[in-house]
């Protein structure tokens, strides 16, 4: 199964994160991923002015493993796997802090607070989403009380730690971990009373207190323990702590990236028919050198012309031959293959491909999704619009992927990054002025704004369907305004 999502990364890119969920009794899992980009002629983007190296400077891809799912109650649990785990890294390392039980600790610190976050995402998202309010009432109680139980729990394995075999740096592990999370609990709970203000204010009004209350426990926490806080008028400590946060995500989510192994694909083929088309060349030079010198001696002038010619149209067969060998081997090989591993265990790999092509080779089904408007079609027969194709083709080893995680990993995620700034280099001013008659019959200027449309058409294949789906980014010069998603 293939799960994608498109949003704003930042006013100048758009993320795609697309997740491979391999099957559990199928060994070896085969996905395909395809995006069909449709950009206005008027942008000036095709083959000439925008290269597969251009387009690979603005794509950024991060391949990690999908976060093991655990229920945030389920997690607060102390025999809970994550938890347990944990707790016992921790008493190994106490008792022999040999190199094996210092990695091992620091995974499972990493592991268990990856899988806080996803929980506790996934527990604003149940609570907000659910049916029926007295249910989602008492959802808020149990997030406020698996929250608080989470941190209590954590923070109770400290004195664990205060034995001499324990260096400092190990201990700033944990005391990362312990910032990490008290951040994640105070963002969470933030975001919490958002959505509640938003889409259901009479219980916001409820538990707003409560949840409040929970914040400044941790806001009290950290100051206690010298962590960084919010402060109304402290710019530069702000900045700080912005930083901070970067950081420390960095570092406990560093532990689900995967090793990937980036090469060109079909390189050894590449370079042996490079060689046919040298010999072709050398063919063509000697039998007319051959020729020639049958018919007219070794040392004459038509000779001695055959030979300046037949070197002038060597080059050249050379280079049409690695033309035309290129050209056809980009239609059966990909740009790149990318192998991945976890723990130095090939899990899979990955490869990608990116070209132009016309709107004839675009599939029926994906030129029906465009859905372009009368306006746009009979514009169309002057200049079409530039169509890019980003081809994926991904497979798993789903017994690697269970040998070399504690965890049940249900596949990895792949996120994409595409930074627009070559597409905005030929736009318009975005400001555009509307005219309009006031009632006293003066000219009143309204300020419009003008924007452009990329759609996106996401294809997405397993063993058992394609999936379609289309979004609309509209964006202008100041960057991108919004993503439209449709069904």
């Amino acid at each position: 199964m293939i799960d994608e999502n498109v949003k704003i990364h930042d006013q100048l890119s758009l993320e795609m994160k697309v997740g491979f969920v391999a099957k559990q009794k199928q060994k070896i899992n085969n996905f395909a991923f395809n995006v069909w980009m449709f950009i206005p002629n008027s942008l000036d983007i095709n083959r000439f002015t925008y290269t597969k190296d251009d387009f690979y400077k603005d794509l950024t891809s991060h391949i990690r493993l999908i976060t093991p799912a655990y229920p945030l109650r389920s997690l607060a649990d102390p025999a809970s796997s994550p938890f347990a785990l944990l707790e016992k890294s921790i008493h190994v390392l106490a008792k022999e802090p040999n190199k094996e039980s210092q990695l091992d600790y620091e995974n499972q610190l990493k592991m268990f607070l990856s899988i806080l976050k996803s929980s506790l995402r996934e527990e604003v998202s149940h609570v907000i989403n659910s049916k029926v309010d007295s249910d989602r009432e008492s959802l808020v109680d149990s997030y406020l009380l698996s929250a608080g139980k989470l941190a209590q729990q954590y923070r109770s394995l400290r004195q664990n730690l205060h034995v001499p075999t324990v260096s400092d740096e190990l201990m700033d592990y944990f005391l990362f971990g312990d910032e990490f999370m008290s951040n994640l609990i105070e963002e969470y709970t933030f975001r919490m009373i958002e959505l509640l203000l938003l889409l259901h204010p009479p219980l916001c009004n409820r538990k707003k207190k409560s949840l409040l209350d929970r914040i400044q426990e941790e806001k009290a926490y950290k100051e206690r323990h010298g962590y960084l806080i919010v402060e109304k008028n402290g710019h530069s400590k702000n900045q700080e702590l912005v930083f901070r946060l970067g950081m420390l995500k960095k570092y406990i989510e560093s532990n689900l990236f995967l090793d990937v192994k980036k090469q060109k694909d079909g390189v050894w083929v590449e370079q042996l028919l490079f060689s046919v088309a040298a010999g072709l060349s050398m063919i063509f030079a000697t039998f007319i050198a051959f020729s020639f010198q049958q018919k007219y001696g070794s040392f004459t002038v038509p000779v001695f012309v055959a030979l300046v010619v037949s070197y002038m149209l060597k080059d050249r067969i050379k280079e049409l031959a690695r033309y035309y060998f290129a050209h056809r081997l980009s239609r059966r090989y990909f740009d790149h293959k990318i192998e991945i591993s976890t723990h130095n265990h090939e899990i899979g790999w990955v490869r990608e491909s990116m070209d132009f092509i016309s709107e004839q080779n675009v599939p029926e089904e994906v030129q029906k999704m465009r859905d372009r408007s009368s306006i746009l079609e009979a514009n169309n027969r002057a200049s079409s619009e530039s169509i890019i194709l980003y081809r994926v083709l991904m497979q798993l080893n789903r017994e690697s992927l269970d040998a070399n995680s504690e965890f049940p990993v249900a596949g990895v995620n792949e996120i994409f990054k595409l930074n627009i700034s070559s597409f905005i280099r030929k736009m318009d001013n975005a400001e555009f002025p509307l005219y309009q008659i006031k009632e006293d019959e003066s000219i009143e200027i309204i300020p419009g704004e003008k924007i452009y449309y990329l759609n996106l058409i996401l294809q997405a294949r397993d063993e058992l369907q394609w999936d379609y789906k289309r979004y609309r980014v509209v964006f202008n010069r100041k960057g991108i305004q919004k993503i439209e998603s449709f069904e």
